[in-house]
Order: C-alpha cells, then sequence, then structure tokens
C-alpha cells in the first residue's frame, strides 16, 4: 500500500529545488522558500503554533517561521524531505493521516503558484485518502457560510447536506480538494446555483 504522504512529500520537496526560493505560490505573500520555511516549523517546531491558542504570541509562531526560512534554500528542503521521527505530525503512525492532504495541497500551491499548473490524474486509492478528509472540511466550511451544497466527486458518490441543497459542486476529487481548502480561484471545478451564492462559496476564507 502506497504511503501518499511520503510520495506528496518527495515530489513536493523535489519541485520545490526545481523552481527556486523565489517562485510564486498559491499562498497569498509566500514564495517558495517561505511555505517550505512552513512546513518545516510545522514539523520541527511545535511550539511555534502556540499562537493559535494564545492570541498575544500570535507573532512568535511568524518569528520560528522567519528564522527557518533564512537557512540556505537546498538544507531547507533537505529538512523538508527527511522529516524528524518524534514529531507530533510526522511521526510514522500519524503521517499518512496529517500529512497527505497537507502535502498535496502544498504541491498543487507550487505546481500552480504561476497559474500554468494542470491537474493531475491521480491515483484511486490517493482520491480516496483525499475525499475522506475533503468532505469533512467541505461539510465544516459550508456549515459556518450558511451555505447547503451537494457535492458531486468524479468516481465516488455525492454527498449533501440538505433535501434541496443551494449549489451543486463538481469536479475531480484533488480539484474538489483544492476548491474547499481555499483555493478556489484554481480549482477546475463545476458551481451551480444562484449567482449571488455561487460567488458567495468562490470568494470565502474556505479550509483550515
Amino acid at each position: 500500500m502506497t504511503n501518499y504522504a511520503r510520495a506528496e512529500r518527495a515530489a513536493l520537496a523535489d519541485l520545490l529545488l526545481s523552481e527556486g526560493p523565489d517562485a510564486p505560490t498559491l499562498c497569498t505573500g509566500w514564495t517558495t522558500r517561505d511555505l517550505a520555511a512552513h512546513l518545516v516549523v510545522r514539523e520541527r517546531r511545535p511550539d511555534s503554533a502556540i499562537g493559535l491558542l494564545i492570541r498575544p504570541l500570535a507573532g512568535y509562531g511568524e518569528r520560528v517561521r522567519l528564522a527557518r526560512a533564512a537557512l540556505p534554500y537546498p538544507e531547507l528542503i533537505a529538512q523538508l524531505r527527511t522529516p524528524p521521527v518524534w514529531s507530533p505530525v510526522s511521526n510514522p503512525l500519524v503521517d499518512p493521516l496529517a500529512n497527505t492532504m497537507e502535502m498535496f495541497i502544498h504541491h498543487e500551491d507550487v505546481r500552480r503558484g504561476g497559474g500554468a499548473g494542470e491537474p493531475r490524474t491521480l491515483d484511486r486509492e490517493l482520491e480516496a485518502a483525499l475525499w475522506r478528509n475533503v468532505r469533512l472540511i467541505a461539510r465544516a466550511g459550508l456549515r459556518r457560510l450558511g451555505v447547503t451544497a451537494a457535492i458531486e466527486p468524479a468516481g465516488f458518490p455525492a454527498v449533501r447536506d440538505s433535501a434541496a441543497p443551494q449549489v451543486r459542486v463538481a469536479g475531480d476529487v484533488g480539484e474538489l480538494a483544492v476548491f474547499f481548502f481555499g483555493r478556489q480561484r484554481a480549482a477546475r471545478v463545476t458551481v451551480d446555483g444562484p449567482p449571488e451564492v455561487v460567488e458567495r462559496l468562490r470568494m470565502a476564507r474556505l479550509g483550515i
């Protein structure tokens, strides 16, 4: 059985090296160096997340990330490629659960950062792993917006959160992942419904 978290990590590390440290990404304001530093800090400096819980310390995590971003770029990518086994988000027990979607989304952030990335053809097993995450995140995001939807992933059963959903969102699983994790403008999906609701969904802050 393929470890897709590991496979996506390796592909992302290769792409980051080939693109160089100053390439654009879908993460607003972040270059490839910034994105790589974020991923490395997420795994190697769990203390940097304290600002998510204690608002006055919100700047601490960014200082930690900027310090890591100052490393020589090849060293930064080497740290991403080989995560620590002690990390709460990259140890072998949780790696597939914690990192399959994380690495996939950020891989797409780099692939599509310049606006030219075409959707990939994904393995069925990877699509299944992604769909389990997308289904949960999509429902949470739609609930926050107060929008009901029918979500129709190609090759998988559709899900509805209402007998009469306001919008229909359809596409390949990878594209639905890009959409519901907050990269709506880069996602190749079809969204049907009242124009004002469709626009609200396309402009909303989705994802985690």
